[in-house]
């Protein structure tokens, strides 16, 4: 089993079956086939090398799907990046990646050219609009066009790949540092999507809200886990526009929608979800992943959502083609700190210093399975860094309970040290966000020339800023030690975040000059 095959296979059974639907537009399996494996033989005409990188700069559309399962079937790896990315951001993918093709729209290779950097020499670029793909190669900034001869949708004469290819580079959101190319094979993503399709019960009757961009892993596994079992996907890149969603949703009968903890934030302090309750009657449930959601959040999803609708909390990483764990619905109102438990194929171990700590122990969340990367691209020394024979070290810190459901408290890396104490920035972040003055928080630890580090606080105020900062401070003061109280509050209107939604904490430690 290969990731087109979900295409394939699906394009088989239900050829006529709308598959995305964008807008006003619906294209159907058979289309997005057909398309797919055009894109294909345009790439082996090409005469690329087997496993050439294939950089795909596009917004969530059907161009990108089938750029996207085109450079799979074509036997390339597909590397996705955010079509926003400034032009240094782009150059560094290009040539990090070694990409020999570029699929983008004129808007992004224009930022890209206006920028002062130079193309990889070799790098042909293919502008796709509307299905029409044009070929150029860029040589010192000059463009140069290419011609495409008719295509034959023949899949049979394309090269065969075998699952341990690879499939996809993606790169981390740099949240925290420069980012790294991990490398994702056929195994890792199928295997990974074979589980979540399981949990969630996936079948072609769903019909799913995507706001999450497909180069970011959780878009991409919303896509593959949809495609594989003959689902719909209904895109839709206005977000910042949250009740036009909601409305979509209603008119086409959504029955999943998907979102990182921003999203749920944005819903409920941003739109009219309150009054969508007995308007949503097809939303079978909603999924979070993205880090951290705190509990206060979780139980007003709970209380503004259709008492039918299911909440999935999820734990994931990129490095694990998305998904690590999941906590069952009915298990939330129980456990609704918990990340729940591995889902099938995977192994999650709480260790120290080599050995497996016993049931509400803290230490490092370990995963294995077949859904763990090969490694960064291009880097031994970070991939040493996390891959061991005793499986992918995450750097986030945790234990499991005696039912055998495992909790997140914070990162290695992230740990603020106050003195002779170690403060973990989601326990402040959770506090704070429970003292309901706030609509996003992000902690970090800055300089301190007597204790080494102190605490800051990132906030954006819910209803403004009058009398808030006192109202604040007087929680804080009432809810945590005094080591715990952050010395300083910054409110900001919102936060850094990257295309996905999350909160990117190496932009706000920029700006108190820290090393990300």
């Amino acid at each position: 089993m290969l990731v087109h095959d979900f295409l394939v296979r699906s394009a088989k059974r239900f050829n006529k079956k709308i598959a995305l639907i964008q807008g006003k537009n619906h294209y159907t399996y058979g289309e997005v086939f057909r398309e797919s494996i055009n894109f294909a033989e345009y790439l082996f005409n090409l005469s690329l090398q087997s496993g050439s990188r294939v950089a795909i700069s596009l917004p969530n559309s059907k161009d990108y799907v089938v750029a996207y399962y085109g450079t799979l079937i074509s036997g390339n790896c597909a590397v996705p990046f955010d079509p926003n990315l400034g032009a240094s951001e782009v150059d560094f993918r290009l040539h990090h990646s070694e990409a020999s093709v570029w699929v983008t729209s004129a808007r992004c290779l224009k930022k890209y050219l206006s920028g002062s950097v130079r193309a990889p020499r070799t790098l042909k670029v293919i502008l796709v609009c509307g299905g029409k793909i044009s070929l150029l190669a860029i040589d010192k900034q000059r463009i140069e066009p290419f011609e495409f001869e008719e295509c034959n949708s023949d899949v049979n004469n394309l090269p065969p790949v075998d699952e341990s290819s690879l499939a996809s580079i993606i790169y981390t959101s740099g949240s925290t540092g420069k980012p790294k190319g991990v490398m994702l094979t056929h195994r890792n993503i199928v295997s990974n999507t074979s589980s979540i399709v399981e949990y969630q019960e996936l079948t072609s009757c769903d019909i799913h809200m995507v706001v999450l961009p497909f180069h970011y892993v959780m878009g991409k596994s919303l896509l593959n886990t949809h495609f594989s079992v003959g689902a719909t996907l209904v895109l839709n890149n206005g977000f910042v526009f949250p009740n036009k969603v909601l409305e979509e949703m209603v008119q086409e009968g959504v029955t999943g929608f998907s979102g990182v903890p921003s999203t749920y934030a944005l819903l409920l302090n941003r739109s009219a979800i309150r009054s969508y309750r007995e308007k949503l009657k097809s939303l079978r449930f909603v999924a979070q992943a993205g880090g951290h959601m705190p509990a206060g959040l979780k139980r007003e999803l709970m209380e503004v959502l259709p008492p039918h609708t299911q909440i999935f909390v999820m734990y994931g990483a990129t490095e694990a083609s998305a998904r690590l764990t999941y906590l069952e619905p009915e298990k939330l109102p129980e456990k609704i700190d918990s990340i729940g438990k591995p889902i099938r194929g995977v192994c999650l171990k709480i260790m120290n210093d080599g050995r497996e700590l016993p049931p509400g122990e803290e230490g490092e969340i370990v995963a294995s399975g077949p859904n763990i990367m090969m490694g960064y691209w291009k880097d031994d020394k970070e991939t040493k860094k996390v891959l061991s024979q005793k499986g992918y070290h995450t750097g986030d810190l945790g234990y499991r309970d005696e039912d055998g459901y495992f909790y997140v408290t914070g990162r290695t890396k992230e740990m603020i040290k106050i003195g002779g104490n170690r403060v973990s920035p989601k326990e402040i972040e959770e506090l704070i966000w429970n003292s309901g003055l706030v609509e996003e928080v992000a902690v970090i630890g800055v300089p301190d020339e007597i204790l080494g580090e102190s605490i800051k606080a990132f906030v954006v105020p819910k209803n403004g800023t009058s009398g808030f900062m006192e109202t604040l401070k007087k929680h804080c003061g009432k809810t945590m030690p005094p080591y715990k109280v952050p010395k300083y509050i910054e409110v900001l209107k919102s936060l850094p975040k990257n295309a996905a939604g999350k909160i990117l904490k190496n932009k706000l430690a920029e700006s108190e000059n820290i090393p990300g």
